[in-house]
């Protein structure tokens, strides 16, 4: 079974997931940010594929793809990194989030054999066009047994969300604002009755919220609005001033709590 939802069936509410961006802090932390992850009890981890145009992403994510590009990060040399850790036995979902272009140069086939063959569980990919996923990427996806994870946002109109809903599997990635990544101090009431919202509509699939959570108010808001929440911004802002994996992870959890 899929890591995603064997995690899903297991543990149905107050999960988390972190997210950073291979190659950073530096080329060779993806291994070592991975196992800490893991061994502080968290839930997901998503790896970004770092991109020179990540255009859902604020300055901080932005920051660190540059910086992960200037190191020498590729997605191949990325692949080779997560089947190395997978080797030394993380059991975690791992889960790449990139843009269309670099998988695009990849092409469709090779990213998701590729995805098997390092044990990747799940991608997700923000400009990824609903009609080239359901007529190229799904089959292959379903293929290589890789759950492709689609976001929706309070722009997202119902009839969407249901179509996604219907069509995809794994998670819906709920984004918490239309604006681009980066942390907030609270969920206004806009965003609480968007939260509302699809909470009653009713969908098969549980949902994860991201953007904006880097507090204890954010995170408990999340959690009780979804299956769970997804940090970013925060975190790797952490990594980017402690460089040590253990002590970025420890100061989120305690910014979490307070």
């Amino acid at each position: 079974m899929n890591r995603i939802d064997k995690t899903f069936q297991e543990k149905s509410s107050n999960l988390l997931s972190l997210y950073f961006c291979a190659g950073h802090p530096t080329l060779e932390s993806t291994g070592d940010i991975i196992k800490t992850i893991e061994n502080n009890g968290i839930d997901f981890i998503e790896v970004g594929i770092p991109f020179s145009d990540p255009m859902a992403d604020g300055p901080v994510i932005q920051n660190a793809a540059t910086k992960a590009l200037r190191n020498g990060m590729t997605l191949r040399k990325l692949f080779a990194q997560i089947a190395a850790v997978r080797k030394d036995g993380v059991k975690l979902p791992l889960i790449l989030m990139g843009y269309m272009n670099p998988i695009y140069q990849m092409g469709y086939e090779a990213f998701f054999k590729n995805c098997k063959e390092a044990d990747v569980d799940g991608v997700i990919i923000p400009d990824l066009p609903f009609r080239d996923y359901m007529e190229e990427v799904k089959p292959i996806a379903n293929k290589y047994d890789v759950r492709v994870i689609m976001l929706i946002t309070p722009e997202t109109s119902e009839e969407r969300i249901r179509f996604i809903d219907e069509n995809t599997d794994g998670f819906i990635y709920m984004v918490s604002s239309a604006a681009t990544t980066g942390a907030q101090k609270e969920f206004d009431a806009a965003k609480q009755a968007y939260f509302n919202k699809v909470n009653q509509m009713g969908l098969k699939h549980p949902r994860m919220i991201g953007f904006g959570i880097s507090n204890k108010q954010t995170l408990e808001s999340a959690q009780k609005n979804a299956a769970g929440a997804i940090i970013g911004s925060k975190f790797v802002t952490l990594l980017d001033e402690l460089i040590n994996p253990q002590k970025a992870v420890e100061a989120l959890l305690q910014a979490l709590q307070q």
